[in-house]
């Protein structure tokens, strides 16, 4: 179900059920968080990477587990659901940098779970989007992420017309970080990636945590989460180092 790797910093989490497109059945949800949780509290890891094996990143619910599941009672129905929203939840908690590197499709819930992703880096060729209403379904979980990452009104669009846009486009309304050529896409995407482990993890730690805690906040209220943030900053042994180093060289 999933391919875990550790290597010079970088985890690299490949969904690995190319023959369904890496439909997110509830054993490769299972999977997939047990390999969140794993590199969040492994000490070697400063970056995550999630791909998809095969010509697709995700195409989002494995519709044939949900076909049989119909019959289910709405208790059941809650506790699945609540399962894809508790991932979602505990990347947006992690630590460290999660990073998309999507290839062909992203549809539906495979769409959720790269913009659950902090960054999001694309092939030219890669497809983006929430076709559920199509058959009757609603990107719901999802809505929350995807509300953040767009206006509105775009938002909107995307769940009610259940379009599908191209990586250029998913770039312009600001739903992806990168766009690299297909052929370049793998050198492209791990020079990103390795650029990331170059950074200072705590500050990019302090960061994540910062800006996600922010949602919500009043402006006064997110100015003084900022003011401890800094702070915190200040102690830290890589800003010690960092304007150390800095004053040396003024």
């Amino acid at each position: 179900m999933i391919l875990y790797n550790v290597a010079d910093g970088i985890a690299t989490i490949t969904l690995n059920r190319p023959e369904k497109r890496n439909a997110l059945s509830p054993e490769l949800i299972a999977a997939l968080r047990e390999a969140i949780d794993r590199s969040a509290t492994d000490p070697t890891v400063r970056v995550v990477v999630i791909a998809g094996a095969g010509r697709d990143f995700c195409s989002g619910a494995d519709l044939a587990g949900l076909d049989k599941a119909a019959e289910a009672g709405v208790l059941s129905h809650l506790a699945s659901a609540q399962t894809m929203a508790d991932l979602f939840l505990a990347m947006r908690r992690h630590p460290h940098p999660i990073v998309a590197a999507v290839k062909g499709r992203a549809l539906a819930g495979g769409c959720g779970l790269a913009t659950a992703c902090d960054l999001i880096l694309a092939s030219d060729t890669a497809q983006f989007g929430y076709p559920e209403v199509k058959i009757g379904f609603v990107p719901a979980m999802v809505m929350a992420i995807l509300r953040r990452n767009v206006g509105e009104k775009r938002a909107f669009e995307l769940i009610a017309a259940g379009e599908i846009i191209g990586a250029a486009e998913a770039h312009s309304i600001g739903l992806i970080n990168r766009v690299y050529p297909e052929a370049e896409f793998d050198t492209r995407a791990e020079e990103y990636v390795r650029s990331l482990t170059a950074k200072s993890a705590s500050a990019i730690t302090l960061s994540k945590r910062l800006l996600y805690h922010m949602d919500g906040m009043t402006f006064e209220a997110a100015l003084q989460a900022g003011v401890h943030g800094n702070a915190i900053a200040r102690m830290t042994d890589d800003a010690r180092r960092g304007i150390e180093k800095f004053v040396k060289k003024a």
